[in-house]
């Protein structure tokens, strides 16, 4: 009875105040299957991973005591938010974390399911799960050592609450990663009218830039949080190339890594981040 009621209590909940934008889940739907196709609509995702994944390796490394050759993030407990068919959970996975992926599209997590199936190692070091982030805060609570929130803020409708849930299921010191989307009157020509309407290398209704937010308020967002921001590296994608690069300015894609603030009077309970966050270089992190 306690469990259904709790069951019970946790769908109230997720329903009435939950991040998750309905309109949003009808445009992914559509494109569910298409996730791996590298030369398809998700093709710049798949290049961001050329410099989001050092960006995330390295920083980490550069808090880390530890060191294990060959599976450099071995140990670490990572939640990939909106993690839509597993792009980023994978190469998180192939460096030796722990990885579960949550995306409330169940269309995603069977595309990422059957994606990872074919790497028998990437088949015990990931689990996905179809839910939002507000539907595990409870089972979850204080669990994760690293969340990574790549090009999702810019897409759940209450990102205040968002931050709060990611937050809750963080360890203490634990690091949370986000990349996203600027809201300048560059990042509406180049990532709406260039991307989607001219080029097409974003399927057209992905973005609103109403819901685009600004370095500033994020960080602000995160310090009144709990959250200690330690890097923002401006993006550029070039759709000539395909590829991804670091830039100083912030206009239009940006990555940010904050940290979460330890409990009063204790360690973080996991050795696998210790607290040397002051020496992660901002600059060259991601260009290894």
């Amino acid at each position: 009875q306690l469990s259904l009621f709790r069951l019970t209590m946790k769908r109230l909940f997720s329903t009435s105040h939950s991040s998750v934008d309905s309109k949003e889940m009808k445009k992914f739907q559509l494109l569910a299957h298409k996730w791996w196709d590298e030369e398809g609509e998700y093709s710049a995702l798949h290049s961001m991973n050329d410099i989001r994944v050092p960006f995330i390796r390295d920083t980490l490394l550069n808090m880390s005591s530890n060191y294990h050759l060959g599976n450099p993030l071995s140990g670490v407990k990572i939640l990939d938010v909106g993690c839509g068919g597993g792009l980023l959970s994978e190469p998180l996975g192939r460096l030796g974390a722990s990885v579960t992926g949550i995306d409330p599209l169940e269309d995603n997590i069977r595309t990422a399911d059957q994606h990872k199936s074919f790497d028998p190692v990437l088949a015990k070091r990931i689990q996905y799960q179809s839910s939002s982030l507000e539907e595990i805060v409870e089972e979850c609570m204080e669990t994760f050592d690293v969340i990574v929130a790549s090009e999702v803020v810019e897409h759940v409708a209450d990102l205040e609450m968002f931050i709060k849930c990611c937050s809750r299921v963080l360890k203490p010191e634990g690091s949370l990663f986000i990349t996203t989307i600027n809201k300048t009157q560059l990042s509406y020509i180049l990532g709406i009218v260039v991307a989607e309407k001219i080029i097409g290398i974003v399927p057209e209704g992905t973005h609103e830039w109403e819901k685009f937010v600004s370095p500033e308020e994020l960080e602000r967002l995160l310090e009144s949080n709990g959250f200690s921001v330690k890097t923002v590296n401006g993006m550029l994608y070039n759709p000539l190339s395909g590829s991804w690069s670091w830039m100083e300015s912030t206009s239009i894609n940006y990555a940010m890594h904050a940290v979460k603030s330890g409990a009063q009077g204790q360690s973080s309970p996991t050795d696998a981040l210790s607290e040397m966050e002051s020496e992660q270089p901002s600059a060259t992190a991601g260009t290894t």
